[in-house]
């Protein structure tokens, strides 16, 4: 199994995968920190001898069964963030909303990175995956109570904050036993920590304002800066990251968990559609229902070809061919760790303007195509889909070098088409929502035709060319 140490060169390209011609014992695998250890060296990771209990990862590899085990915990975090927003349809509330939603996904990226770096499923590393998937749980059970601390039971704010803590020293932990070898590491293990603990400590100090220091409005101002200033300690130390020798090990597993992720925020909006606040199961199945629920899926299809159908094999191709360390580095840290929010995000407010509309449309009481949208929820909707556009624009620039004309024309069709929406029943503003969703989606795929093709090959091409080795490998092994 392989060690960690430490090294002064940089591959100009990455190394030949293990078991393949052109790697040999003692060949050195560049290895990967996470963005936001801004004084994080290199990691270098050495064939041949081992850190035991862990193997590492290698340039060929793909997401493993346990990360997407852990990422059910996302469901159940983001339902969650859903369901709290709901309940306090605010300006404050989702402000707050947007702040845990960006803590969460803080954490997510962190094992996400562990697993470009080792194999999770192999060794030790499970144990550590289960132990950090029961600290992100009790995150994700604290989520309702993280701000406000209600009588009765533990509180709170402290154990959001001690959830935090954990999940995050857990992953600081895990890469500093990696390289523990690397003298680098070790002298520069204090700028590793101070992020976790700087936010932590901000988070917690949140937690423990005294009511009486401030009166109403101020107290949840005051905690919310606090809560900010820990969002930009950890944001701020991952942009410190350029020119510290961070690299991707695996282009396609860090494209691949990222999509994954995105698909996981694209079912808490299905589950959103399907499951009011109130429940719907008492209630009669009637026509408008079926529509609420047809348009809702149309809508989560759009967001998925939009992203899915050629953007995230553009992203991935790209992120293949770019070979020096360094660049390899910013772009992932760039259009992954941090453009990848505002897609998510846009997906988590989406899912916050469906909730309850099929309840409504299912309430025999209910005119039959439903009453206007609350203003919270008609801008959650439209602001939702508009957020996840302009994110995909922005990628698609920076990633593929195209301007996205045909998206940025449904955006400010969206924006126009607000104000109509808002007088008129909430099943025709889904109407509406779904049909601009598609014209601009339809739009982009034939503007992006003769890309589109391309890129399509590409991807078809390696799928047909790794299945091929794979059917060769175990007519011979199996």
């Amino acid at each position: 199994m392989p060690p960690v140490s430490g090294g002064a060169s940089r591959p100009s390209s990455p190394e030949p995968a293990p078991n393949t011609p052109g790697a040999s014992a003692g060949t050195v695998m560049p290895g990967i920190c996470h963005p936001t250890w801004s004084g994080c060296h290199t990691l270098l990771v050495v064939e041949g001898a081992g850190v035991r209990g862990v193997q590492r990862s290698a340039p060929g590899s793909r997401a493993t069964r346990l990360e997407l085990f852990y990422d059910l915990i996302f469901v159940f975090a983001f339902l969650n963030v859903t369901t709290v927003t709901a309940g306090n349809p605010t300006v404050a509330g989702l402000i707050r909303c947007l702040v845990v939603l960006a803590l969460l996904w803080w954490c997510w990226t962190g094992f996400a990175v562990l697993g470009n770096l080792v194999r999770t499923d192999q060794g030790i590393v499970p144990l550590v995956g289960f132990a950090t998937m029961a600290a992100a749980f009790v995150l994700a059970l604290s989520l309702p109570k993280a701000f406000t601390d209600r009588p009765g039971g533990l509180p709170g704010p402290l154990v959001f904050a001690a959830g935090y803590f954990l999940v995050r020293v857990g992953e600081t932990s895990i890469f500093l036993w990696l390289g523990r070898r690397d003298r680098d590491v070790r002298r520069r293990w204090r700028m590793l920590a101070l992020p976790v603990v700087l936010a932590t400590s901000l988070i917690v100090v949140a937690a423990l304002v005294p009511q009486r220091l401030f009166d109403g409005t101020a107290e949840g101002v005051f905690r919310l800066a606090l809560w900010l200033a820990a969002l930009a300690v950890e944001y701020g130390a991952g942009l410190a990251l350029r020119g510290t020798g961070w690299t991707v090990l695996s282009a396609g597993h860090w494209a691949e968990r990222h999509s994954q992720i995105v698909l996981i925020a694209l079912g808490e909006a299905i589950i959103a559609l399907g499951f009011a606040p109130g429940g719907s199961a008492g209630l009669p199945l009637t026509w408008p229902a079926l529509i609420a629920a047809v348009l809702g899926i149309a809508v989560a299809a759009a967001l998925w070809w939009a992203y899915f159908d050629t953007l995230a094999l553009g992203m991935e191709q790209t992120l293949h061919r770019t070979r020096d360390p360094v660049a390899r580095a910013a772009l992932a840290r760039d259009a992954y760790t941090y453009l990848h929010l505002p897609v998510i995000a846009g997906v988590i407010l989406f899912a916050l303007g469906l909730k309850g509309l099929i309840n409504d449309e299912a309430d025999v009481s209910t005119p039959n195509w439903g009453v206007p949208l609350p203003g919270f929820d008609l801008l959650a909707l439209y602001g939702g889909v508009a957020l996840y556009l302009l994110a995909l624009i922005v990628l698609g620039r920076k990633m593929l070098a195209a301007p996205r004309w045909p998206t940025i024309g449904g955006i400010l069709l969206l924006l126009v088409l607000v104000p109509v929406a808002g007088s008129l029943p909430e099943l025709s503003a889904l109407t509406m929502l779904a049909v601009a969703a598609w014209l601009a989606v339809g739009a982009q795929t034939i503007v992006d035709a003769q890309r589109r093709r391309g890129v399509r090959e590409v991807a078809l091409a390696e799928q047909l060319a790794v299945e091929e080795d794979q059917t060769r490998w175990r007519g011979h092994h199996l």
